[in-house]
């Protein structure tokens, strides 16, 4: 037993020589900004990282759709009924790109769809609030997409070839979403002074959310270091939200809207925009499942599931019945 023990010590060894050697070029490849591939070595943990990243960005991207598809139908004119119809198929795209990016680190979409429907992953909080007016949709595309679009930019320069490839087409699409969602406040601020209420209701139910999207402060921030490290990401949480915060407080003033938050005030010394106090225990709340539409959220993406079932069994019966005639 001992012998075989000191015979097993030295190729213990080299294995680790081996890792370290390999997790060092790895490292090396990333400090020269070079992109990582799927069939390249990387570290297991940078593999689950990304998984995790990728399927959150994924399923945020297909829940998303759901609080503005509820005004498809209520929509107030056919131009933006239209535009809608195509921003929601957008986001429904962009969900396909991160799944298919995601599945090149090995792992299936269905696997990835089931953790959603179990409850095992997580996507974004804001996509747990209603939209309870035709206004909500305009603040939407202005701050959330707004944000999503500060989160986003840097993943373009992502160290995962395949992610920063989606991203850039995804960040094309947004940034005219954020465009679209400002013109709407801009019209309904322009408009009757019910309008201009409606609008500013909007924004006193959507400003804290869209800054919690950043997720916590960086001390509290579990993976920021290392994603960091390994760029995945370029930006801390609170240097993305600082430079959120920056751009959308002037065009609040533009809109003549005013944000909710007695504290806000202009840092003349830094030149930043300085906010109150985000009450963290409410994002806490809602990501933890217990947001205002947490379980709406859910089952309606388990019933599209469900219903969508048989197309997805006759999509494979077709491509199977494809196969054996190429082979005969």
């Amino acid at each position: 037993m001992y012998a075989q023990a000191l015979d097993q010590q030295p190729a213990a060894s080299d294995q680790q020589a081996e890792d370290a050697r390999l997790l060092a070029h790895f490292q090396a490849r990333i400090d020269a900004e070079e992109k990582i591939e799927p069939n390249d070595w990387m570290p297991e943990a940078y593999r689950r990282t990304l998984i995790r990243q990728i399927s959150q960005h994924a399923h945020s991207e297909i829940i998303g759709m759901l609080p503005e598809g509820n005004w498809i139908t209520r929509a107030p004119s056919l131009r933006r009924k239209a535009a809608l119809l195509a921003k929601v198929q957008d986001e429904g795209g962009h969900g396909l790109y991160l799944y298919a990016a995601a599945e090149t680190l090995g792992v299936s979409r269905e696997e990835l769809e089931q953790q959603l429907l179990d409850g095992r992953a997580k996507y974004s909080s804001i996509f747990n609030y209603p939209t309870l007016t035709w206004a909500d949709i305009g603040a939407i595309g202005w701050l959330v997409d707004g944000a999503a679009i500060m989160n986003q930019i840097p993943l373009c320069r992502c160290s995962y070839g395949p992610y920063a490839r989606a991203m850039i087409r995804i960040c094309k699409e947004e940034s005219f979403h954020q465009r679209q969602g400002y013109e709407l406040m801009l019209s309904l601020c322009r408009g009757s002074a019910a309008q201009k209420a409606m609008a500013q209701d909007a924004l006193n139910r959507w400003w804290w959310p869209s800054v919690m999207m950043f997720g916590p402060h960086d001390a509290e921030s579990q993976h920021s270091d290392q994603s960091m490290r390994w760029k995945i990401k370029r930006f801390s949480n609170d240097e993305l939200r600082q430079q959120f915060i920056d751009a959308t407080v002037p065009q609040a003033h533009f809109l003549g809207l005013e944000l909710p938050d007695a504290d806000l005030r202009f840092d003349v010394a830094s030149g930043h925009w300085r906010i109150g106090v985000i009450d963290w225990s409410e994002f806490k709340r809602v990501l933890a499942g217990d947001g205002p539409c947490n379980r709406q959220r859910i089952k309606q993406r388990r019933a599209a599931a469900e219903n969508g079932e048989w197309v997805r069994a006759a999509a494979l019966a077709h491509a199977a019945k494809q196969r054996q005639r190429s082979a005969a």
